[in-house]
């Protein structure tokens, strides 16, 4: 096989101790296979049981089982690997694991997979002792090669000392990789941590600055067509019939072939295959298809928030009596649109079919799923099946297929030639904003009770979407029907409310929804908080310290990042200040507390968030950096989505955003300046990648009311073109 590179090459390293660790219960393990790339360029071979590979030049590859899409797996875990050796960060490489779900399972998941911001959180225990096996196997070799005590020998930026003796990695990696790695060995003790809370710059930032990073897109197979794919234009369409005889007429264009998921486009440039697809005439079957628009939707949503079937998420109290009992009931409705995840690459996937056996590259955020799909639309067994889990540009969840959309799609461009070959899969922005698995449609129709002195009573919350678990793989993780991700965040809040209660209505389309950064919380951690400060409001009670009153005995970090950013805005109960409202929320998901103060201009009209204040407990910081890019990430995106995002189905059903000119992004000119403070902790770190996203709309959505007296309960706050 030969792989050509048109401006990036990979780059090869030698083969020298291959580390295989088997440790108990969570911080185990698993064994697992890394991908060593010979010094001449040759077909690489796998080194089985290998979380960590050291070369005889010292380097130090970590095999990474989680996807590298921006959000920093490659720097975090490499960085407790090379804290607990004692390496020096100069020499830490990281290469994507292959696809396999027993060697590479994501602890919590139980297969291979990345997603509600677990990578740190399932790998914190387990890299760090494969770090510490690594090293134990070192010192033995040194002790063995020296002849001294293992207990003299130390080690610091990547040298083993004793006496006189010094020796770095690499000439003891052969004779390490001969020992037996210790079952269960020592961590480091937190006080001695030396890179472990320390910014670092991440792995993969020189590559992707240099162009030298290998991305899907990137992929260029000796003799590989390119494949385009025209979907329905109405989300749950299939094809009737097709004339493929002017796309064929275009130079470039080899084939043309019907698969399931729509008309194939063969041709050996992407532009060809892109001018094919616009030359084809398709008929469409409509008749399973979504033919209501967004508007229709909703308000069907709407309805059943009164009239559909109530599934019980949770209650305590007695929420019917106290509403009918109180002083004063506020009702409020909120609706949030469907919304694409529009990563800045686009879904692709490169597939290579030969003597029986397919590879496959791709950004394949559970590559199990993946594997699986191309296996079975090429009727292979899943061990002919090799899987490579590429860089990817984003994601926000659009990635994470349980229906295993891409590998679906690759496979069936294979099965469909008919033949050996190599193709490439490209979606265009077009294909990706109009394809569907969107952020659920939401309603949350609300009630809370006041007594006659402000004091909240009661809180009923009516959830109504779609589910994502329901109808794949995951519906197995649904208890007695219910889908948590559909509501969590409205339920476990961390406030004393003695009468609550929370219900969720399952509602349908055939529109294919999906986890979109921070899942549920997405849409909760709005309501919740827009709702809670207007109780506050209407109690004549201040939105921090009304929350402060409010947070449970046991609700200690919420009330850590709440009071820090409170210190950090400057917070004095003055919810506008000249020409600027402040509004707060709090909000926890994936096991981190965030807190975020927003203060918000009104130009023409139209919020203009000028700054975030933002405070954050995640536990363990490994990499400070990280955490704060994360954070302003995830305030950016989320910024974008409530001022400006939505998805929208005009007559017809047929989607209206098909690029950036119509789904809004936010500008650079409207990103608010964001501070961010990290709460110190010794428990172990949770989730980073989506806890910074929930909190940022509600905190603008208060500061808004504050400044104008206008609630945003309909998302987002700019009406969509299509609407």
């Amino acid at each position: 096989m030969t792989i050509t590179q048109s401006r990036r090459n990979f780059l090869a390293s030698s083969l020298g101790l291959v580390i295989a660790v088997s440790l108990p219960m969570r911080g185990r393990a698993q064994s697992g296979a890394a991908l060593a790339f010979q010094p001449d360029g040759s077909t690489p071979t796998f080194a089985p049981n290998a979380f960590i590979r050291v070369a005889e030049d010292d380097t130090v590859t970590v095999i990474i089982k989680h996807i590298e899409f921006g959000q920093g797996p490659f720097t975090g875990l490499s960085t407790l690997v090379a804290e607990e050796m004692d390496a020096d960060w100069g020499q830490m490489r990281a290469e994507s694991a292959p696809a396999d779900d027993e060697k590479y399972k994501n602890l919590l998941f139980g297969l291979q997979g990345t997603g509600g911001s677990t990578a740190m959180a399932n790998s914190y225990t387990q890299m760090r002792k494969a770090g510490a096996a690594a090293r134990a196997m070192l010192v033995q070799a040194a002790a063995e090669e020296w002849g001294v005590d293992a207990s003299t020998i130390s080690i610091a930026k990547g040298v083993l000392t004793s006496g006189s003796n010094t020796s770095t990695f690499g000439p003891l990696a052969a004779k390490a990789a001969l020992l037996t790695p210790p079952e269960d060995p020592a961590v480091k003790d937190p006080k001695d941590f030396v890179l472990i809370g320390k910014d670092r710059p991440k792995l993969d930032s020189k590559a992707k600055s240099n162009g030298t990073a290998v991305f899907t897109m990137d992929m260029d197979l000796q003799d590989m067509e390119y494949v385009v794919i025209r979907h329905a234009p109405m989300l749950g369409g299939t094809v009737a019939s097709f004339d493929d005889t002017e796309a064929m007429k275009v130079t470039g264009v080899t084939a043309v072939r019907q698969i399931p998921q729509g008309i194939a486009v063969y041709a050996t440039s992407t532009y060809a295959a892109l001018s094919g697809r616009n030359a084809l005439t398709v008929e469409w079957d409509d008749s399973a298809a979504e033919t209501r628009t967004s508007a229709q939707i909703m308000d069907d949503f709407a309805k059943l928030a009164t009239s559909g079937e109530m599934k019980n998420a949770e209650e305590n109290g007695d929420i019917d009596a106290t509403l009918s009992e109180a002083a004063q009931v506020i009702e409020m409705e909120f609706r949030f649109p469907y919304l694409a995840h529009a990563p800045m690459e686009p879904l692709d996937a490169v597939i290579q079919v030969k003597d029986g056996s397919a590879e496959t590259w791709g950004g394949f955020q559970f590559p199990g799923f993946d594997k699986q799909a191309v296996a079975g639309n090429l009727g292979l067994p899943v061990e002919n099946v090799k899987l490579n889990v590429m860089l990817a540009g984003g994601s926000f969840g659009r990635r994470a297929q349980p229906s295993a959309q891409i590998g679906n799609e690759i496979g069936a461009i294979a099965k469909a030639a008919g033949r050996d070959g190599a193709w490439k899969l490209i979606w265009t922005r077009e294909d990706d904003l109009a394809g569907g698995y969107y952020r659920p449609m939401t309603v949350h129709k609300m009630r809370g009770a006041l007594d006659a002195d402000g004091n909240i009573l009661g809180w009923h919350d009516i959830v109504v979407n779609q589910s994502i678990m329901a109808g794949g793989p995951m519906e197995q993780m649904m208890q007695d029907g219910k889908d948590p991700t559909s509501y969590e965040g409205a339920t476990k809040m961390p406030y004393d409310l003695a009468n609550l209660r929370v219900d969720w209505v399952r509602a349908e389309s055939v529109v294919p929804v999906l986890w979109w950064r921070s899942v549920g919380h997405t849409h909760t951690g709005y309501a919740t908080e827009v709702f809670l400060d207007q109780l506050l409001e209407a109690g004549g009670k201040d939105p921090v310290q009304g929350r402060l009153d409010l947070l449970k005995d046991d609700m200690g970090r919420d009330r850590a990042v709440l009071e820090r950013v409170a210190k950090m805005a400057g917070w004095d109960g003055t919810k506008v200040k000249g020409d600027k409202g402040y509004g707060v929320a709090l909000h926890e998901s994936f096991g981190t507390y965030v807190a975020q103060v927003a203060e918000v201009e009104d130009r023409n009209g139209f919020p203009h968030v000028t700054k975030v204040w933002c405070a954050v407990d995640c536990g363990v910081a490994v990499n400070p950096n990280v955490i704060r890019a994360q954070i302003e990430g995830g305030i950016g995106y989320g910024l974008g989505s409530v001022l400006f995002n939505a998805v929208t189905l005009g007559e017809g059903g047929v989607v209206q955003e098909q690029n950036f000119d119509t789904y809004r992004m936010i500008r650079i000119n409207e990103m608010p300046a964001v501070e961010v403070e990290i709460i110190e902790s010794t428990m172990d770190p949770t989730g980073i990648g989506e806890p910074g996203t929930p909190p940022v709309g509600p905190a603008v959505a208060n500061a808004w009311r504050a400044l104008t007296g206008t609630n945003v309960t309909t998302l987002p706050f700019m009406t969509p073109a299509g609407a």
